[in-house]
């Protein structure tokens, strides 16, 4: 008996048994089509003919690829089948894209899904809003008209009728393959800015709620619920013109969460206001039902560190828990998810949840443990964030010296987390040794070294080295640069060291300051300058053995603002500024390179792929 238990956990635990079937069939329900809808707390499946609860497992897909920028929208319909082939080998059942994306995605996701009829990949439609126009005029209903024919447009390409003209910065070509059985949801808008939407809520005091025919809001809904009510509405009567209805939600994220945080240090952002899917409702013409989803990652805002600490069985899943009694009755989504992997991070989380600082396959578990604790506490649905790393990210404490911005996509800042949250990762072809004892890729700076030895690099036209590499004795090393270099004290205000040589560093939290306590946390860093050695860890910047060692040096932390055109930062009292420079000196040897405008690039599935599978494959149990 006991073998038997055993055997029987096991196969729960693997996925080899009992998978549920997501091989749906969209059901007709009087003059609509519907593939899926919401019931009370769920997310069900059109499936034989009856409608049957499933929970979501998924991931979000970005735009981009290396050398191009996200307006770009320009990965290749080969792209799509590996990634889609790849989704599929994972256990992925549900894919978010943001925007529209060109046909071929549309063609990509066709095919595939015939390929596989048996285990169809489902998605998620996000549609953009005009952002920038939204924040310029601290105004959603500003933004109604040009946003509305974004969702004409996503409605008409999702059934393979839409023929849009080339604009910059969006998708456009023949649409001609309708996808829209398996279209799963609708997820239309961004992580709303707290200033915007208290300055829609000023400017449009006393809008009445929207009382629409599918979507309305209720009579306490604030007038920034009220207008994503009334697009919703639209979207929902347009896809009842082609007699379908299926879940809508709306993007959301923690910072606007209907919840107080007392404990939050910037409360002035991070609690400022809140936008309650609470105050929006499906009506009993839309079928296809209303749910609420949110971007909740584990170490952001920073209430999560102080209200939850001591939660079980994290603080996450205890946040997890709260916002679900608040959305009591009402099917809750977590629309994105995770940690990065890499050297980089900007800010501590609690449990060692931190956005960033994580070896591949750590960074799986604690997905994976993540996903579990969504499924848990009653979420319909978790959607890891994302496919593939992409290059072109930002984050709070590089972006101000990573530049230009529009040349970030031509290489790999390591130090910035956003670019290494992917499954997959991205990374740049590296050339072969040969005979060299220095070379470069698009995210690294290369050396051959003397096992011990110090190495001295001079980047900045001003006296003396700007990087010391201290390799040895054994298998240890480190990076010191003056601490004139350490741009944190420029940038930041925080920092500053009186030592002549100094260890470089990230910032990870300036200093704050508890509300409810009066508590103050001193800035919090993390160090970079003692290197790892060997191993399969991706953060390590040191290998070898014996007399030879091999050293990785980041660009940004080696003073580079931008490898590809060859410019560099200098920290200056307030601020750095930015120059550009034919090379380095290497122990008074130069070492120079052609500026580059392309890139050539591979992926590779990161070392916790098999402990991500095997939680995709518990959560369809």
């Amino acid at each position: 008996m006991r073998l038997l238990l055993l055997a029987a956990t096991f196969l729960a635990l693997t996925g080899t048994a009992h998978a549920a079937s997501y091989a749906g069939k969209p059901i007709r329900q009087g003059s609509a089509t519907l593939p899926a809808r919401v019931s009370g707390t769920d997310i069900q499946l059109a499936i034989n003919g009856r409608f049957a609860t499933r929970f979501w497992p998924g991931v979000n897909l970005g735009v981009t690829v290396p050398g191009h920028a996200p307006g770009e929208l320009a990965p290749t319909r080969k792209d799509y089948d590996r990634w889609l082939a790849g989704m599929q080998d994972l256990g992925v059942r549900v894919v978010r894209v943001y925007t529209i994306l060109r046909p071929r995605f549309y063609e990509a996701l066709a095919a595939h899904n015939r390929r596989h009829p048996k285990t169809p990949l489902y998605f998620i439609q996000g549609v953009w809003i005009p952002e920038e126009r939204f924040l310029a005029t601290q105004n959603a209903y500003a933004v109604t008209a040009e946003f509305d024919q974004e969702i004409t447009n996503a409605v008409r390409v999702v059934h393979g009728d839409a023929t849009i003209a080339p604009r910059r910065g969006y998708a456009s070509g023949r649409y001609r393959t309708d996808v829209s059985r398996w279209l799963l949801a609708w997820s239309p808008g961004v992580e709303w800015d707290p200033r915007a939407v208290e300055g829609t809520d000023a400017i449009n005091a006393g809008a009445p709620p929207h009382a629409g025919r599918f979507i309305q809001s209720t009579p306490d809904a604030t007038p920034m619920e009220s207008w994503i009510a009334a697009r919703l509405d639209h979207l929902a009567t347009l896809e009842a013109r082609q007699d379908w209805s299926r879940p809508i939600t709306f993007t959301n994220w923690l910072t606007t969460d209907p919840l107080p945080h007392p404990m939050e240090p910037l409360f002035e952002i991070e609690d400022r206001i809140s936008v309650d899917a609470k105050h929006v409702q499906a009506t009993a013409q839309w079928p296809g039902g209303f749910f609420a989803s949110y971007h909740a990652y584990p170490y952001y805002p920073d209430f999560l560190r102080f209200e939850y600490e001591g939660g079980q069985p994290s603080p996450y899943a205890a946040y997890l828990r709260q916002l679900r009694q608040h959305h009591a009755g009402q099917a809750l989504m977590v629309t994105e998810f995770g940690v990065p992997t890499g050297l980089g991070a900007a800010h501590r989380g609690p449990g060692g949840r931190d956005q960033g600082d994580h070896d591949e396959r750590a960074a799986a578990r604690i997905d994976a443990a993540m996903m579990r604790e969504i499924e848990q506490a009653g979420y319909t649905g978790a959607l890891l964030f994302e496919w593939t790393d992409e290059w072109f990210k930002r984050t709070w404490n590089t972006q101000d010296i990573a530049q230009p911005v529009d040349r970030r996509p031509y290489w790999h800042n390591v130090l910035t987390n956003e670019t290494q949250f992917g499954v997959v990762a991205v990374e740049p072809r590296t050339p072969a040794w040969g005979n060299a004892r220095v070379k470069h890729d698009a995210a690294y700076l290369y050396l051959k070294a003397r096992n011990p030895s110090t190495i001295e690099i001079d980047v900045r036209p001003t006296p003396g080295p700007d990087l010391r590499v201290i390799v040895g004795p054994g298998k240890q090393a480190r990076f010191e640069i003056p601490s004139g270099a350490d741009p944190i004290p420029s940038v930041f205000g925080v920092g500053q060291r009186p030592e002549p040589w100094v260890s470089p560093r990230l910032i990870l939290s300036r200093p704050l300051t508890i509300p409810t306590t009066g508590q103050t946390i001193p800035p919090e860093f993390l160090d970079l300058g003692t290197l790892r050695w060997g191993g399969s860890d991706v953060r390590r910047l040191a290998a070898g053995s014996g007399k030879t060692a091999e050293i990785r040096v980041p660009w940004l932390l080696l003073g580079f603002a931008d490898p590809s055109s060859r410019t560099i930062y200098t920290p200056q009292p307030t601020g750095v500024t930015f120059s550009r420079v034919t090379g380095v000196t290497i122990d008074g040897r130069r070492y120079t390179w052609s500026r580059w405008n392309e890139v050539r690039w591979h992926e590779r599935r990161k070392q916790g792929w098999n402990t991500l599978k095997a939680a995709f494959q518990r959560a369809v149990h």
